[in-house]
């Protein structure tokens, strides 16, 4: 295990200098732009170069600032590359910034690997705080904050997505997702699918932009409400999910009981399908899975 010192903080107000070898992890703004902190700015004046993952979005946000600084490209398709050209220019004496494209970097972006590389090359790494979509969403989402695990993105698709789904069906903590919107209603009828309908879920999009929105009920409600004929609920811009953890429950039900129960109200002149998604509500389980078991039950 290794130890690298990180550089004495400046005081309130001190014109902030950059230690040389340094590598900053630069938050940036994931929207409104008054959300970059004086910190960054002067961190951003002072280095050498900044990595950004898209240099022609990254020199935007630097013009508005009246920023000039060399920029290289840091991405997923080029890391293996550049990450030992990064260490050489460390190793020289140069201070370097690390931004991602939104918010802050290491957060589903590739700076992970080059922050690895930097610590096991002895190099200083400084987090300069500041913008990130998970947290703004989980702190606005009225879901519990003091134990939560943040996600990302989900697998799109086969065995690892079904994989991810059923941990997730059974995770006690606040979830935090990131999702895109031409995959957002499949989503959340997924999450409805592994861990029942009634789950909690808070929808927040386009965080910090103009068009900020907060969403908060069940899952159940949230497919009824994010439609494409819903203006009031446009599936537009950048999605963060916050979903409720699984309460945990004093007796699991066995199939058998399970099957009792919707036995008994379909004789009572439930449709199968409205006894499925009955007990299942009530016992927070997958509608798909009782619905399976209620074949069982003949007409």
């Amino acid at each position: 295990m290794t130890a690298t010192p990180s550089p004495a903080p400046t005081t309130v107000g001190e014109v902030t200098t950059v230690q040389p070898g340094t590598l900053y992890l630069v938050a940036t703004p994931i929207g409104n732009l008054e959300d970059i902190s004086y910190r960054a700015l002067r961190i951003l004046q002072a280095v050498d170069a900044i990595a950004a993952e898209d240099t022609r979005h990254t020199g935007k946000l630097l013009a508005h600032f009246q920023i000039s600084k060399p920029q290289l490209s840091y991405h997923e398709h080029n890391q293996t590359k550049r990450i030992p050209e990064i260490l050489d220019r460390l190793r020289a004496g140069q201070a370097i910034a690390l931004v991602s494209d939104a918010g802050t970097p290491g957060i589903s972006d590739p700076g992970v690997p080059l922050v690895a590389a930097c610590g096991a090359a002895g190099l200083s790494v400084v987090p300069v705080p500041g913008a990130c979509a998970a947290i703004a969403g989980l702190i606005g989402s009225g879901l519990p904050t003091d134990r939560f695990c943040f996600e990302g993105f989900l697998p799109t698709k086969g065995k690892e997505r079904r994989d991810r789904l059923a941990q997730l069906a059974q995770e006690a903590r606040t979830v935090i997702l990131y999702e895109a919107p031409h995959r957002l209603r499949e989503t959340l009828q997924d999450l409805a699918n592994h861990g029942g309908d009634q789950r909690p879920i808070a929808i927040a999009r386009e965080l910090t932009k103009r068009y900020e929105q907060f969403w908060r009920g069940s899952l159940s409600e949230a497919i009824a409400t994010w439609t494409p004929e819903n203006p009031a609920c446009p599936i537009k811009g950048e999605f963060v999910l916050i979903l409720g953890g699984v309460l945990p429950v004093a007796h699991q039900p066995t199939e058998a009981e399970i099957i009792a129960a919707l036995a008994d109200r379909m004789t009572q002149g439930m449709s199968r399908s409205a006894a499925s998604r009955e007990i299942a509500g009530q016992l927070n389980l997958p509608k798909r899975s009782v619905y399976e078991l209620s074949l069982k039950i003949p007409d």
